[in-house]
């Protein structure tokens, strides 16, 4: 019956050549699913946090926090091991390996297993977030939905970019953020093909969410930002630039496994029970930790003293400052053992809270000295920014995500200039963020590699001058002969200045041709226009993007406007071939 549908879809779809608006269609649905599956994870995580922190309230000292997060991390692990026989792939890390190596395909069930293992890890006190798993939410159901349509790769990575945006959008109610999220992070460039699709996804999974699950994440009330401020913004974007680089050092390693000689059970116990030890002293670093950050938002700092057996000692405030500074240095390292141990969950949330505490930092310090009165709700919300900024190396992310979700719109020349300063100093000390990083070192991937190989290859190497071309206006009759002379399966369609007005793909019109030759039909009733055309002065990276991203193996080349010939992808990856090979004998010789 799928079949059936899927094969008659494709049919229809090619026939009315509507693949662009095809795809509008498919990121509208993919933006129905990814919305609704991120109000279904946060109702689970929200549930669970309640049931367990009613369960707390109930003991001595919160004993139980030492228990539910082994809990929670062990039925995640033994998801992962009995019920997806470890077929999850866990990270916006795996989401880059599966578009650069692996043609956009995620599996279907990562679909589900995301919203299952997730809840479960943080829903029961573990430190990480649920950005990571609704983003490999979102990527999966539409990579799954380009392949259930048997589209292109680069539709296939549109799709996914799209289930992304949905999912990142439906999550904090911010469409903007989540578009520009799936720009920086999976895709890095912005054209209008595939920004339209991402921003009806994202449009559509925030109305789903508001529709099903209204709650706004935070609440920010401000007045704007006053100049005198100016130089501690500044101070705070150079700290979110350091406090980015050691959340990337540090969690990254943790996130590689923690007591890694252990089978995986026993490293669940054991790493949920040292979290569980660490959720004791800061209860503040429970789940993911935004109940706390709305707090502190409306001015209520003295939250941060709540289930604290030492809370009396917080009233001095030099000591309130130390427990600030104690909390920007472990969130990440509770995150850290949470998905080390085997939990699953993202970076996300625990570095928007490591920047908001950066920020409360900051703000708190300063006006402990009396010279100045600094808005700390202001700083809170531009610390995530600069957090966000630095380790994902996504500004205007970090930028338009703090704006919408915290309503902070007035403060956009803070956010602007710690965001960048923070990007700026984590380049210095990492080039790629935090997810390019571990595919680099992980699974040696690199992003500029291939590009940087290619563009050492020459064009004009490459190009098939000896082409076939006919008019428009030639019957097919007389076309039908003129096959009997060559072998190629492509030929152009020029009019008398040399211009490209089509092409014919024989494959194409094959089985069409004698009925053409019959009814008395010319080329223009059966040349199409190309997929693509490539300029003589293009790199040959974008030449090699194009061949993959639509899927086909010849496309025309032209010069100020004239066609000059075909290039083929076979005749691409041959001369890369020889160019890898070269580079070889290089570093041997080099080695000798």
């Amino acid at each position: 019956m799928f079949k059936s549908l899927n094969y008659k879809i494709t049919r229809w779809r090619l026939k009315r050549n509507a693949q662009r608006n095809f795809l509008i269609y498919c990121s509208v649905f993919v933006g129905l699913i990814g919305g609704l599956a991120a109000v279904a994870l946060k109702f689970l995580v929200h549930l669970m946090e309640d049931v367990s922190r009613n369960i707390s309230s109930h003991l001595p000292f919160h004993i139980i926090y030492v228990f539910l997060p082994a809990l929670g991390i062990l039925l995640t692990v033994a998801w992962q091991h009995i019920a997806n026989r470890d077929r999850i792939e866990k990270g916006i890390g795996k989401i880059l390996y599966n578009i650069k190596k692996n043609r956009s395909n995620i599996r279907s069930n990562n679909i589900y297993s995301h919203l299952i293992t997730s809840s479960l890890t943080v829903g029961f006190g573990g430190a990480s977030g649920l950005e990571a798993p609704i983003v490999c939410t979102g990527a999966a159901i539409g990579s799954n939905v380009g392949k259930f349509f048997n589209l292109s790769p680069y539709e296939k990575t549109v799709l996914l970019a799209a289930g992304t945006s949905a999912g990142i959008a439906a999550v904090f109610n911010s469409p903007i953020a989540g578009v520009l999220f799936s720009l920086e992070i999976l895709i890095g460039e912005i054209t209008i093909p595939t920004f339209i699709p991402l921003l009806i996804a994202s449009a559509t999974g925030v109305v789903v969410a508001k529709t099903l699950y209204s709650q706004q994440l935070f609440h920010l009330a401000t007045e704007g930002w006053k100049m005198n401020a100016l130089p501690f913004y500044i101070i705070l974007g150079a700290l979110s630039g350091w406090t980015a680089v050691y959340i990337s050092k540090v969690g990254g390693k943790l996130e590689k496994g923690i007591f890694t000689k252990q089978n995986r059970y026993v490293r669940a116990i054991a790493g949920g029970l040292l979290l569980g030890l660490m959720l004791m002293v800061f209860p503040t670093l429970f789940g993911e930790g935004y109940h706390y950050l709305q707090q502190m938002l409306n001015g209520n700092i003295d939250v941060l003293k709540e289930d604290l057996f030492f809370s009396d000692w917080l009233s001095n405030p030099w000591l309130m400052l130390l427990f600030i500074a104690a909390l920007v240095l472990t969130k990440i390292i509770a995150a850290g053992v949470t998905i080390g141990s085997g939990g699953n969950g993202g970076t996300f949330a625990p570095t928007m809270f490591t920047g908001a505490f950066l920020g409360l930092f900051v703000a708190f310090a300063v006006n402990q000295t009396g010279l100045i009165h600094l808005n700390t709700s202001n700083f809170i919300a531009v610390g995530m920014a600069g957090a966000l900024s630095g380790v994902l190396h996504a500004p205007l992310t970090a930028i338009f995500l703090i704006a919408e979700i915290t309503g902070g719109y007035v403060l956009f020349i803070p956010l602007m200039i710690v965001s960048a300063l923070s990007y700026i100093i984590a380049r210095v000390f990492n080039t790629h963020n935090m997810y390019w990083s571990h595919l680099i070192h992980e699974d040696n991937v690199h992003p500029d590699e291939d590009h940087s190989l290619l563009n050492a290859m020459s064009l004009d190497s490459i190009i098939n001058y000896q082409y076939k071309a006919v008019d428009k206006q030639t019957p097919v009759a007389d076309f039908f002969k003129i096959l009997a002379d060559t072998k190629v399966n492509i030929f152009a369609v020029l009019d008398k200045s040399g211009s490209l007005e089509g092409v014919i793909w024989l494959d194409e019109i094959r089985k069409s041709l004698f009925t053409a030759v019959q009814e008395g039909h010319t080329v223009e009733d059966i040349m199409v226009a190309p997929p693509a055309v490539i300029e003589h002065d293009d790199p040959m990276s974008e030449v090699m993007d194009t061949f993959d991203g639509l899927d086909v193996w010849q496309l025309p080349v032209v010069k100020d406007g004239v066609f000059i010939g075909f290039i083929s992808k076979s005749a691409v990856l041959n001369k890369y071939r020889e160019v890898i090979i070269h580079k070889h004998q290089q570093a041997d010789l080099f080695a000798r």
